[in-house]
């Protein structure tokens, strides 16, 4: 197993220490979101497990039988919560997609293992649910970030017949990973996550998207971190290219002047190219200025 260096290994993977302003940027979102839940119509805290994290809130559009954003958040699975990023949603719910935000369960109150599992329930009740909410159940897309990019990941490779029968295998239409972690390996050895994390080479093994096959061939997973993002980061960004082929990763970009938080800015900006890639995936494009799904 190939040993990095620890100091390098936190300067490449700690965002915290290198991204000066990134308790203003992570305030803004939760104000921005704020704003979202007041000012739109939203289910909060729906049920779909047992576990007291297994909640998830669900943002309709006037669009009826429309496609559905599942958006998954990051913060290297030990931190933040799906209310800090209800932002994501209006963009998409303007542009006439149903948009779902779940929370799960964090480390190291949870392994990692847990958290892949128990999303595979959040998808599940999305299936079974969308259509009760005015979503087509035929057109989930996952996107995560950072953490959520990861999960995604994983997601995208799931046998869903295990987790339902009466799931389609082909569950996820596309999916995609922004400033996503797809290989563990060095994470297992960045010391200020290991405490919480308790990753050993075997659980590296079962849970780096890069040693796994690519997702149902014809299921489009795109790939994007900022320009302004450590090497590290932006190794991730191409890794999965480099382990799925460029047939089932057809994107992989970088968005200029964004770090691993404003990155986030070009997802819910009309004209960002994450936007657009996103958009895309749910079938939706734009006619001068104005929204229309295709059919």
């Amino acid at each position: 197993m190939t040993r990095y260096d620890p100091a390098w290994l936190d300067a490449q993977y700690n965002n915290r220490a290198r991204v000066a302003d990134w308790a203003e940027q992570i305030d803004r979102w939760t104000r921005a979101s704020a704003m979202v839940r007041e000012g739109s119509e939203c289910l909060l805290d729906i049920r779909y497990g047992e576990a007291a994290s297994s909640t998830l809130d669900l943002f309709p559009t006037d669009v009826d039988d429309a496609p559905v954003l599942v958006f998954i958040h990051g913060g290297w699975w030990r931190s933040l919560d799906k209310s800090d990023h209800s932002f994501v949603a209006s963009a998409f719910t303007d542009a006439g997609a149903m948009v779902v935000v779940p929370n799960y369960a964090l480390c190291p109150g949870v392994s990692m293992e847990h958290i892949p599992v128990q999303l595979t329930q959040a998808l599940a009740w999305v299936w079974r649910h969308a259509a009760d909410h005015g979503g087509d159940p035929n057109r989930i897309v996952l996107a995560g970030h950072s953490a959520g990019g990861h999960l995604a990941a994983m997601l995208s490779c799931c046998d869903w017949k295990a987790v339902g029968r009466d799931l389609p295998r082909k569950l996820i239409k596309g999916a995609m990973s922004i400033s996503g972690v797809h290989d563990l390996a060095p994470v297992e050895q960045t010391p200020f996550l290991q405490a919480d994390l308790r990753l050993d080479a075997a659980a590296v093994r079962r849970l780096s998207p890069v040693l796994f096959p690519p997702p149902w061939a014809g299921m489009p997973f795109h790939t994007i971190a900022g320009a302004e993002e450590s090497e590290e980061f932006r190794r991730q960004n191409r890794a999965l290219r480099e382990a799925w082929g460029e047939r089932a990763v057809p994107v992989c970009e970088e968005i200029a002047g964004a770090n691993h938080y404003t990155v986030l800015h070009d997802l819910v900006d009309p004209q960002g190219r994450s936007h657009e890639l996103v958009r895309r995936l749910l079938g939706l494009r734009w006619y001068s200025g104005l929204q229309a799904a295709l059919p």
